[in-house]
């Protein structure tokens, strides 16, 4: 019994695959492509390349599993030998989800995947359909946010690896909880990513904040698609992920006649032909382009869904004031109607702090190809001090954003904490073995803030541990009477979501909103539903006839007869009569 070894290698003159500090030659095949039979080889065998007899030898780019870290050797893994349990599971449609995004590393005190298990309970019962993990493919240190992760096949060790991944997955799902995966394609890592040694993984077509775009249009890029399709095919079919979700792929530097996003999902359609398993694939995007969520038979690149930021952007700058940088082209009520009625504020309209044209409109699409949210891992952990939202505004305003994330018509999210108010941030963090990649990321950290008027000193430093560790959520909160009260409410809000079907229809056509810039009010009517905010600085009076209160954010709401009375920042559900 053997395995066989094989590698991308066309910048070699000679590779070999070094077992036990014997090197066994391999021999050069079609397409640049190297391979090498090894008699004895077999699962949990540690193996590196030698790229013409340089050392020290690198890891294996589809590594499977890298138990010393990014630097350190490649281990054989047979993903045959786990045994799943969850046979019949299909995840919950799109048009219904609720999706809880979670950091490993932050989530629990622990910080793995079996210590993940402890709350998944708690997640079933909030309401939660669908867990979306953060990147957890190997990346340089022990703690980091995992977008800087360069052995893209491999599951980061510290947080447990491969087994442990495949045990949180499979209890997710014998949960009833589906799970999507962060997975980065846009760049990786400075620290330990040897791809550039065997192949043309990057271009000089293209500059990006992180160097040479990755070759998605180059000489070479037939083998660099194939490399970043078979890593995503790889999660759904051998880690039983429902879904993915891809990162930034406004990023993605590729003018060729398909599309990279549309090669993805075409394969992807195909292994849920093999496999009789349905997937998502959902996009984060700073286009504004609904040509992403549009099947390719028309023209589009056939994603399940996207990030919609305009949302939040609009949603967070009326609740908080915040105009600083991109929030400076937002800030109205009349900017929030407009997302919830029409999705994107910029649909092909002048943003001044772009200063240019942005954006296309949404037609003929229904809300749920987007999705909604008042928080995420970006928009707190991009912040100086990785502040919630929770830290931004009042309790009231923070009940405010919650009740619109959960009426509004697009797939709602939320970001672990959120629903209890969690009084910890989430901050940048870093753990980079390279003293001096720390040491720029420390400073450039501190640089770019200076810019915001933030000194020094008041910048968390990334490269911290204190950093990381304050950035985990304290699990005994939800127990303390103003996060109960919260968590309880976001409770009534998601079981309200799935008891009224008008909430989940994802018709852009049945959304008509009504507002007032001057006195700060907004009602959404959702078919037979009101939603009524006041965010002015004096009660509000509406008569509404036929109806009852479903749902108020607070006890001073009103509703006698067919007056409606609500207070300065409060929100109140109603349901007319037929």
């Amino acid at each position: 019994m053997g395995h066989r070894f094989k590698v991308w290698a066309p910048k070699a003159e000679t590779l070999g695959v070094t077992i036990d500090n014997t090197i066994h030659p391999m021999q050069q095949t079609v397409g640049g492509w190297w391979q090498a039979d090894v008699e004895g080889a077999r699962a949990d065998t540690d193996y590196a390349f030698v790229i013409d007899r340089s050392e020290p030898a690198v890891p294996d780019p589809r590594s499977a599993s890298q138990p010393q870290g990014v630097h350190g050797p490649s281990r054989v893994l047979d993903h045959a030998s786990f045994q799943w349990t969850e046979a019949q599971w299909q995840a919950a449609p799109l048009p219904s989800a609720i999706i809880y995004e979670l950091h490993i590393g932050t989530f629990t005190p622990e910080g793995t995947f079996d210590a993940a298990q402890q709350h998944l309970a708690y997640l079933k019962d909030l309401g939660v359909t669908h867990v979306e993990l953060m990147p957890v493919n190997a990346f340089p240190g022990n703690h980091g946010w995992g977008y800087d992760g360069v052995d893209l096949f491999a599951p980061h060790e510290p947080y447990g690896g491969p087994e442990a991944l495949k045990r949180l997955v499979n209890a997710c799902h014998e949960h009833g909880l589906a799970v999507l995966l962060d997975v980065v394609y846009n760049h990786l890592g400075p620290s330990g990513n040897y791809l550039g040694k065997f192949a043309p993984y990057f271009t000089h077509l293209h500059n990006t904040p992180w160097g040479d775009a990755v070759n998605l249009e180059d000489a070479g890029s037939h083998e660099v698609r194939r490399f970043f399709c078979d890593n995503a095919l790889m999660w759904l079919r051998d880690y039983h992920f429902d879904g993915l979700r891809l990162d930034a792929v406004h990023a993605y530097m590729d003018r060729s006649a398909i599309h990279f996003m549309e090669q993805l999902s075409k394969e992807v359609r195909a292994l849920e032909a093999e496999t009789s398993h349905r997937y998502v694939v959902i996009a984060e995007s700073d286009l504004n382009d609904p040509r992403l969520v549009t099947a390719p038979e028309a023209g589009g690149y056939g994603m399940d869904a996207q990030w919609s930021d305009d949302f939040h952007h609009a949603l967070v700058t009326v609740l908080t004031g915040d105009r600083s940088g991109y929030y400076s082209d937002f800030g109205t009520i009349a900017d929030l109607a407009k997302s919830l009625k029409s999705v994107f504020v910029y649909d092909g309209i002048y943003a001044s702090h772009r200063d240019r044209i942005h954006g296309r409109p949404v037609e003929g699409l229904p809300a749920w190809r987007f999705l909604g949210y008042a928080q995420d891992h970006d928009q707190i952990g991009n912040r100086a001090k990785g502040e919630r939202l929770n830290h931004l505004t009042s309790e009231s305003r923070t009940k405010i954003a919650a009740a619109l994330v959960f009426t509004a018509p697009f797939v709602p999210m939320l970001f672990q904490g959120e629903e209890w108010a969690a009084s910890t941030p989430f901050q940048y963090f870093t753990d980079h073995e390279d003293k001096e990649l720390g040491r720029l990321v420390s400073e450039g950290r501190k640089k770019e803030f200076a810019a915001f008027g933030w000194t020094p000193d008041e910048i968390p430093d990334p490269q911290d541990e204190q950093t990381f560790l304050r950035s985990k959520l304290n699990w005994q909160e939800i127990s303390e009477p103003a996060h109960a009260q919260m968590l309880d409410w976001y409770k009534q809000l998601i079981a309200l979501r799935k008891s009224h079907p008008e909430l989940t229809s994802g018709s852009l056509e049945e959304i008509n909103v009504e507002y007032s810039e001057t006195e700060k009010w907004l009602l959404l009517h959702r078919k037979d539903l009101q939603i009524i905010v006041n965010l002015g600085g004096k009660e509000l009076k509406r008569e509404i006839k036929g109806a009852q209160m479903l749902l108020a954010s607070d006890p001073a709401i009103s509703f006698a007869q067919t007056t409606l009375s609500l207070p300065p920042d409060s929100i109140a559900i109603l349901k007319t009569a037929k």
